[in-house]
């Protein structure tokens, strides 16, 4: 893969399959049951908790993770400085330590390092790995939740809840799992490395000097060697190379294990924490196949009884009845059998496999199906609402209401529909009209289950298609979006697609019903949509059809043709409710139920109706007088010039350039297959612009500032070389011109400013010169400490000036990105999915605000270290420049090598990415239309 990815930009298929381990069909199904087997066993005393199911699944091999981490950070990591101070110590003057020993020790020092290569490395991928899997089987749940979702609880569930869940909230596992065992191996460590520092040093005199020590380890690596050698000197008056190594490697392992893993782990799990709450609480929602707790009986036979045949087949008009029924619920329980597919595939695949799923999910007519849930998120407000359900009889032909009341939420003082009781015998063609927020579409969901009842019960006979008032298509084929998963019958399908005026268009088309309609069928007119949409629900074998005012989108003589060529001809042999405004038609139907304010406010034929006095009369002769004066809309099909002019613009608005709205110049793209496919992003190829670079630091501020901020890190680093070189020079001064202790002072001797508390015995600093130098001990402390102390200054100055720069681009970056947006064309929002704009927005602005900075400040700090390293390695043994030089060769030959197809492979990543997110949003904002197309 390395040596494809140095060679040419990697594509898909360059890529190796996943593990069958990481796939979402075996992780979605082991949770789903821990997930189940919690529900059971909180009941009514706790909410079940997806912490325990994770607990449960992966908590022992978590714990072994963890010690294998605790042997390296309390064992390895920590040994190793103790065998490099052994040997410094064999270069010491006056050491007597034999040659063999100090190769044991340099072994032991490289071994150590080989150990944590080896032991590190594995233990990040699996760790990674069971972060992923986390992340994999929580998406998973999260996807079978949303298709289980009630219409009530969609209604508070919003799109962008459950993309975030998926996009966000889950991608805290990935991170928090590499930080949840600092949160304790952390502190062990900080306590051993403390004591072998004292043990070391010796320090002993006072307690005083202890705390301060060990207050200085939360701080930087340079804060800590400061206070450990001043203290140290105070109190021993040696310093000795080996001490300087061995403090200084203690303190970078404390500084990145106390000051980077451990407060890192704390925001981390925090924030993890909180993810599995929201992931929680959405898995408590209530589901559409839910029982509720409490019902007085629930029945599950699918034998229905013999008064409720009669008395449904001796009925040929809807009327009210006054008697009373028992309160039953038959509810499905759904069996996921889709199995997780580990090979990539494209999106709209991905998608009807999505359908296809769905259609043996919800299973077959006349199955009694049960499935026990847990509380709803929603509490116990939904409980109660639900606590009357309706019956549901599924062998029985035609559809019967009795008394049924119900409404969409539990705390409007006003019913949704009210004691509504109708029958309607199996063939019969029902109209249903009314005033806006009569309740017509609500008829429909109440017979699909979606708007819960608060009593009565209703009676649905066979299958059940269903095509919704607002038109839905998702970014496929035409094809994809009629047959919706179902397998394909050419005959029923030309049939289906003539009858619903769709082959004139198809001819318009550019690859007939195989032409990609784009995101939300935005290529296609209002029309268009609304007779794809009609022609999936009439494609779909069923003994029901719901139709919500399908002909409204469309114009007066398209709408006569779909009437009477499809709603009453090609469907004339099943039971049609049609709601509609189209008053026009009503002379063609079996009956008319006329809805006010949730109640029937009258039934029967046309004639009745129309010899009553009602207003129904009137609004049919305004509507007939209106009908006349209508002209053809321009997406009919049989409007030849303008309906074509309209399909051709669309299309070709389609098939323009994307290279606009990219401002990266060298871009490649694949060439595209022959046929219809979506419109893939184009990406990057190669290195980084150096443009990208400039155009960041541009926005982050004025030239002069940038110029002052690397001036300022510039000097930074130099302090910090300086007081490296310092540091050596004063070792070397303490071991070649050692200074014997003048004096040792009692209690109440000690004066000075380096004097301690009470009861302090020590051994203080003569302020005598070193040999042929000049200078005194206290004129190197006072250098040192003003060294360190400039250094932490103008460190902190740094990063305030590169933050305040970062977030000033950050800003920058947003908002012209926000303006462009808003003053885009039309024709922008054509060929970019709403993905490929949200993943602008979202991921890639997530990274420029939180990795970025992050980055580049770790660039400039060890671009500069590293600077700083050779310059003094060149000014103390410049020989040491041979395998400096020679290992740089080697490493920026290895970047290169790793960088070629790790840049390549993000890329990728990236915009294959932009296929999830309205692939999410396709799945979860028309929910309830897919389960309602494929539920009965």
């Amino acid at each position: 893969m390395f040596w494809g990815g140095l060679k040419r930009e990697m594509e898909e298929n360059d890529l190796y399959e996943p593990l069958a381990e990481h796939s979402s069909g075996p992780l979605g199904d082991k949770f789903a049951r821990l997930w189940e087997e919690e529900v059971a066993r909180a009941g009514s005393k706790r909410k079940p908790s997806l912490l325990r199911v994770i607990l449960r699944a992966y908590a022992a091999r978590c714990m072994l993770y963890g010690f294998v981490l605790l042997v390296m950070e309390c064992g390895i990591r920590i040994a190793q400085p103790l065998f490099l101070g052994k040997l410094v110590e064999y270069y010491s003057v006056g050491n007597h330590m034999e040659s063999s020993e100090a190769y044991l020790y340099a072994g032991a020092v490289v071994l150590c390092s080989a150990l944590n290569v080896f032991v590190v490395h594995p233990y990040m991928m699996a760790i990674l790995h069971m972060g992923m899997k986390f992340r994999v089987a929580c998406c998973s749940l999260i996807y079978r939740k949303s298709l289980r979702l009630s219409k009530t609880a969609l209604g508070e569930t919003t799109v962008g809840q459950v993309v975030n869940l998926l996009s966000n909230d889950v991608n805290r596992f990935d991170v928090a799992i590499i930080f949840l065992h600092y949160l304790w191996i952390g502190p062990l460590a900080t306590v051993i490395i403390t004591y072998f520092i004292h043990e070391i040093k010796q320090i002993r005199a006072t307690s005083y000097i202890r705390g301060v020590l060990t207050s200085f380890i939360m701080f930087t690596t340079r804060i800590c060697l400061f206070c450990s050698i001043l203290a140290y000197v105070l109190v021993n008056n040696v310093i000795t190379a080996k001490q300087v190594f061995v403090v200084t490697s203690f303190y970078n392992i404390l500084r990145q294990t106390m000051t980077v893993f451990f407060p890192q782990g704390i925001a981390q799990v925090a924030e993890a924490t909180i993810s599995i709450k929201r992931l929680q609480s959405f898995m408590l929602y209530e589901d559409t196949s839910k029982p509720v707790p409490g019902l007085a009986e629930i029945q599950t036979s699918t034998q229905p009884k013999e008064e409720t045949k009669e008395s449904l087949l001796s009925k040929d008009e809807p009327e009210i009845q006054k008697d009373d029924s028992k309160l039953h619920v038959v509810l499905p329980e759904y069996k996921d059998e889709a199995k997780g597919n580990a090979s990539r595939k494209d999106p709209y695949d991905s998608m009807m496999t999505l359908f296809a799923n769905l259609a043996c999910w919800c299973g077959e007519p006349g199955a009694a199906r049960v499935e026990r849930g847990g509380r709803g998120g929603r509490g116990e407000g939904e409980e109660e609402q639900r606590e009357l359900a309706a019956r549901v009889e599924q062998d029985a032909r035609g559809v019967r209401l009795k008394h049924a009341t119900a409404k969409w939420v539990a705390a409007h003082p006003e019913n949704t529909l009210t004691d509504l009781s109708l029958t309607i015998k199996p063939g019969k063609l029902i109209a249903v009209i009314g005033p806006v927020g009569a309740g017509k579409s609500s008829l429909l969901h109440v017979l699909l289950r979606e708007l819960p009842l608060l009593s009565g019960s209703v009676h649905v006979g066979g299958t059940v298609s269903y095509a919704s008032q607002e038109p839905w298509l998702f970014a496929g084929s035409v094809r994809q979006n009629i047959l919706f998963g179902q397998a394909m019958d050419r005959p029923r399908y030309n049939a289906v697609v003539r009858r619903c005026a769709l082959d004139r268009d198809f001819s318009l088309f550019p690859h007939g019903d195989k032409t990609i309609v784009g995101e939300r069928g935005v290529s296609l007119s209002g029309g268009q949509r609304a007779r794809i949409s009609l022609a999936r629900a009439v494609y779909k074998r069923a003994d029901i059809y719901l139709l919500d005012d399908p002909l409204s989108a469309v114009d007066a003589h398209v709408g006569r043709h779909l009437f009477e060529s499809c709603v009453v001809g090609y469907l004339r042999n099943t039971t049609r409710i049609l709601v509609t405004h189209q008053l026009q038609f009503l002379r063609d139907v079996d009956q008319i139920i006329i809805l006010k304010n949730g109640a029937i406010a009258a039934a029967g034929n046309f004639d009745t109706l129309s010899a009553s006095g009602l207003d129904f009369a009137t609004l049919l002769a305004r509507d007939e007088e209106e009908e006349k004066e209508e002209k053809a809309p321009p997406d009919t099909p049989v409007s030849n010039d303008t309906d074509e002019l309209v399909l051709q613009g669309s299309f070709r608005k389609r098939q323009m350039s994307i290279h606009s709205v990219s401002s990266v110049d060298n871009l490649t793209a694949t060439a595209p297959p022959e046929g219809p496919r979506s419109e893939a992003e184009l990406r990057s190829a190669g290195a980084v612009s150096g443009r990208v670079y400039g155009a960041y630091l541009r926005a982050s501020g004025h030239p002069l500032l940038v110029a002052l901020m690397l001036f300022v890190a510039t000097l930074a680093q130099l302090l910090g070389s300086a007081s490296d070189w310092w540091t050596g020079f004063w070792v070397n001064l303490e071991e070649a011109h050692p200074i014997e202790v003048t004096r040792t002072l009692d209690e109440g001797n000690v004066t000075g400013p380096f004097a301690f508390a009470n009861n302090v015995t020590s051994e203080l600093i003569d302020n005598a010169s070193f040999d042929n130098v000049g200078i005194t001990r206290y004129d190197c402390i006072y250098i040192y400490s003003g060294m360190v102390i400039a250094l932490v200054v103008i460190s902190l100055l740094r990063s305030f000036m590169f933050f305040s720069m970062a977030m000033r681009a950050s800003t920058r970056l947003h908002n012209n990105m926000f303006a462009s947006i808003t003053r885009a064309p039309m024709r922008f929002f054509h060929v970019n999915p709403s993905g490929r704009i949200l993943n602008r927005f979202s991921k890639d602005m997530g990274a420029v605000d939180e990795v970025l900075p992050s980055a580049l400040l770790d660039v400039l700090q060890i671009g500069l270290s590293l600077i700083g390293i050779v310059v003094v390695v060149a000014v103390v043994n410049y020989w040491l420049l041979v395998p400096t030089v020679a290992i740089g060769a080697v490493f920026y030959g290895l970047r290169i090598f790793y960088l070629s197809s790790s840049r390549s492979i993000k890329r990728l990543e990236g915009v294959s990415e932009l296929s999830i997110t309205p692939h999410r949003h396709h799945v979860v904002l028309p929910l309830h239309l897919l389960l309602l197309f494929y539920l009965f």
